[in-house]
This record gives structure tokens, C-alpha cells and sequence, in this order.
């Protein structure tokens, strides 16, 4: 999740950040949580914040229901979904290039752009020139110092450490993550011990878009939730058969809100459409690598169940080890019907990260 109403650029600007936002970041306040997402605050010993998920999805041995570990890829496994994606499957998503032409699916890192909370993008050249001049040749050069949450800002790659469950409140060792591994076990504050971003493979799959925006005939709306439904419409208006999606697929949905971007960052931030629980669970069935969107969260909020907060990045990342890409630009492949493609994004190698920035692009 990556976005907030205001761009803030420095400490200075601390008094205009949306307390709300800081309240849902910091688990400062239940109220401020059923304020800006409509969920209800949470009850007396479970945590609050992006952890907590309510009563209605309070049933079997975690608020998220039934243990989830060990994973498909056994108890030791934290690359989740990337698994998929094997040598056979990468020449086989390669058969769909036919002209070579390329799509930018992500959005340039700059201050301006719209981050969640207290997030910040602020680069530095330090020095103009940085350094030199040095030799005979008199070579001089720039450097860049970037203050930032390098994997949680702009268009950006939810890894597995990013999400997870408090089972038990503020116990650690019942706070759940993929494959079942704790806070205790992966906490650290200088990286993630477990489930970093370093151990993502290189993600070169089948890419599949879903235009929303053509199915409504018009740019989705704030909270507006992608049904199964309107999959299913996406699909038959775009020729693609009821199984088209395969395991390891990256399936992507256009729905109109990244057109705010950088034009109105305050209604971008305030909430988005996107899927709800049962498009997730559909895109679980179809065992597809990742799950992206032109939205800040890919899920609609605020979650139509007002007691919950989040809960299909739950089901995606921590229950089943799927990817999400936020923020991204779908709009050139929407507007060339480019519905298949090859999508090819390599997460940096940023030991211990909850996420990773990047250049995703399309291969038609």
C-alpha cells in the first residue's frame, strides 16, 4: 500500500500530513482507522493498524482464518509465487512477442508523486559537481543521496515480508507471515532476517490485462469493488476463454483512478476502487505470480466490509505467496487492446527489504 493525500518532502512539512493517515501507519488510534477506511476499531488485546482484521473474518485459528503453512513449496520457502516461474514457463510467455514494442508500466520516482503516510522521496545531489576534479583529464562527477522507503513508494513491489497477521495482539511470535514465520523470526531493524526481497527470482511471465474501464464504460470510482462478475465481462469482451489465466500468470486490472496521478494526488490518496475479496480469491485459484493495478493498494478501499482493513493483501501475500504491483501505468497497454504480453520485472536485490522499486515494462 502506498499511498496519502498530501506529498511531503521533508520533516518540515510534518504539521501538513493527514493525521489519519499517521494514526493507520503508527496504530495510534482505532477511530482514526474507521475514519479513513471505515473499519471498526479493533477490540481490546488484538493490535491495530494494517495487521488487524475484524470479527467477520475472525474464524478458525487466526483472524484469517485456518493455519496457511507450510507452503506449496515446502516450510522452508521464501520466494512464494515466483516459484512459478521456471525456464518452461519463461520461453513460453516469450511465444507472445510479435512486434517488439515496449510499454513502461511504472510510473517515474519523484517527490511530487503521491505516497501513503508519512512516506518520503526526497534525492539530494551532493555538490554540484559531487566530486573532482581529479587527473590531468580534470574528469568531475554527481552522486545521489535518496532518503526514502525504497521498496514502499511510487510504483512499487509488495514482497512477502510486507504483510502479515496479528494472531495474538502485540505477540510477536504469533504476529504470521508467509509460510507461517513470525515477527520474532523475521523482525530485525536493520532488514528483514526472512522473507526479504533478495530471495524474489527474476519475474518474466505471461502478462495478462483486464480493462475495467472498458467494462463500465467510464473511469471506476472511489471504493468501487471489481467483482468476480466484472472479470468474467472483461474477459468475454476481450476474447480471452474462462481458463486463459495458468499458473504463474501475472494478471493486471485497469480501472481509470492512476489518471489522478500527479493531477489530483488528495483524491488519488483518499481511497480506490479495485478488488475485493472474492476477485482475490478467484486470482488465487488461478495460481497467478502477481496481482497489479493503476491503484495504490490494487483492493478497493475502503473494504466494503467496514470491519475489515486490507484483507486481500492478506490473502494474496501471506496466505498464498502472490505478488503485488501498485502504482502502475496501464494506461498505453488499455489503449492499444494489448490485453496479453510478456511482463518482465526483476525486483532488486535489496537484502532484507519489505518491497522494491523498479522499471516493470510489457513486451508485445
Amino acid at each position: 500500500m502506498s499511498e496519502c493525500s498530501k506529498t511531503i518532502d521533508s520533516a518540515s512539512q510534518d504539521d501538513d500530513v493527514d493525521p489519519l493517515r499517521r494514526a493507520m501507519l503508527t496504530g495510534l488510534a482505532g477511530g482514526a482507522v474507521t475514519a479513513l477506511f471505515g473499519a471498526s476499531a479493533a477490540p481490546a488485546g488484538a493490535a491495530s493498524g494494517i495487521g488487524f482484521v475484524g470479527a467477520a473474518r475472525a474464524q478458525g485459528a487466526t483472524p484469517i482464518g485456518a493455519p496457511w503453512w507450510p507452503s506449496r513449496w515446502g516450510a522452508e520457502d521464501q520466494a512464494g509465487a515466483s516459484n512459478w516461474i521456471t525456464p518452461e514457463k519463461i520461453l513460453d510467455a516469450l511465444k507472445l512477442v510479435r512486434t517488439g514494442k515496449t510499454y513502461e508500466m511504472g510510473r517515474v520516482y519523484e517527490s511530487a508523486m503521491p505516497k501513503f503516510g508519512e512516506r518520503a522521496f526526497t534525492l539530494r545531489i551532493p555538490g554540484n559537481p559531487s566530486g573532482g576534479p581529479l587527473g590531468r583529464n580534470a574528469v568531475i562527477w554527481n552522486d545521489e543521496f535518496l532518503a526514502t522507503e525504497i521498496g514502499q513508494v511510487g510504483t512499487q513491489f509488495d514482497g512477502l515480508g510486507h504483510i502479515g497477521v496479528a494472531v495474538k495482539g502485540a505477540d510477536k511470535a504469533e504476529m504470521r507471515y508467509y509460510n507461517g514465520l513470525t515477527a520474532a523470526d523475521i523482525g530485525s531493524a536493520n532488514g528483514l532476517k526472512k522473507l526479504g526481497v533478495e530471495h524474489i527470482k527474476p519475474i518474466i511471465t505471461r502478462g495478462v490485462l483486464l480493462d475495467m474501464v472498458a467494462v463500465k464504460g467510464r473511469n471506476m470510482n472511489l471504493g468501487e469493488e471489481i467483482a468476480v462478475a466484472d472479470i468474467e465481462a472483461a474477459m468475454r469482451r476481450q476474447n480471452l476463454a474462462a481458463d486463459a489465466l495458468r499458473p504463474g500468470d501475472a494478471v493486471f486490472f485497469h480501472t481509470g483512478w492512476g489518471s489522478l496521478w500527479l493531477k489530483d494526488n488528495d483524491q488519488f490518496g483518499k481511497g480506490e476502487p479495485g478488488i475485493g475479496m472474492a476477485a482475490g480469491q478467484w486470482c488465487v485459484q488461478r495460481q497467478v505470480c502477481v496481482v497489479g493495478a493503476d491503484t495504490w493498494g490494487v483492493e478497493v478501499v475502503p473494504n466494503p466490509d467496514s470491519n475489515l482493513a486490507f484483507p486481500v493483501h492478506q490473502e494474496l501475500i501471506t496466505r498464498n505467496g502472490i505478488f503485488i504491483h501498485e502504482n502502475l501505468d496501464l494506461s498505453g497497454l488499455a489503449a492499444d487492446s494489448a490485453w496479453q504480453f510478456v511482463y518482465v520485472m526483476l525486483p532488486l536485490r535489496i537484502k532484507g527489504g519489505t518491497g522494491s522499486p523498479g522499471r516493470p515494462i510489457a513486451i508485445t
